[in-house]
């Protein structure tokens, strides 16, 4: 590996630390307000400033909104189909998770958002949710639809399109719970098993 790759991957590292540390922060406390505080961890009880309306490309090359999409609890993540191994992982918990949830009679759905929009087509997104979960919906668009979601859920990706058409893209992998009435909700890293996701989501759909 040379050093131009090493240095890149490093900044990488710091660039998601930063974003892990920064979703922590965006959360104020609403103190007995917010009905969803025992769901929450401590450091993080409390209101968020993150996501919003978004407006994307669904897998049938028609515009939805957010509110197309979000009409049960969601989990959303932001990847891209030609990642070779991360976002596999991530969103097979993800589809796991929901199958707990539907096993304890909690209807669920897995959304997918490229960030790789020049390879990403309808199509390409579609076949990939596809074959990950039958309820999971994949999302696409333009450059700048697929940067306002993006920023919206402050999350990172940065494409090395000079590496080739092979190219790799760094990207956060923050898996986001979001509700049709009250948005985002919570975040969970990639370490967190699906039974364990399922509980939060759960404990979420309970205090609703």
């Amino acid at each position: 590996m040379n050093m131009r790759r090493v240095m890149a991957i490093g900044a990488v590292l710091v660039v998601l630390a930063f974003l892990a540390v920064s979703l922590m922060l965006v959360y104020r406390s609403d103190g007995d307000s917010d009905k969803y505080a025992q769901c929450k961890n401590s450091a993080v009880a409390g209101g968020a400033e993150l996501g919003g309306p978004f407006e994307l490309v669904n897998a049938q090359g028609q515009t939805v909104t957010d509110a197309d999409v979000i009409t049960e609890p969601s989990l959303v993540y932001f990847g891209y189909t030609f990642c070779p191994d991360v976002c596999p992982l991530d969103v097979d918990r993800n589809a796991r998770a929901v199958d707990e949830l539907e096993a304890r009679g909690i209807s669920a759905t897995p959304v997918f958002i490229s960030v790789d929009p020049a390879r990403d087509t309808p199509e390409v997104v579609g076949d990939f949710a596809a074959n990950m979960h039958p309820k999971m919906i994949g999302l696409t668009g333009s450059p700048a639809q697929v940067k306002a979601a993006s920023d919206a859920y402050r999350t990172y990706y940065k494409a090395h399109e000079d590496e080739g058409e092979d190219y790799l893209v760094d990207h956060s992998t923050f898996s986001y719970l979001v509700m049709p009435e009250d948005g985002f909700v919570d975040f969970f890293r990639r370490d967190v098993p699906p039974e364990q996701l399922a509980d939060k989501v759960a404990c979420f759909v309970d205090n609703q």
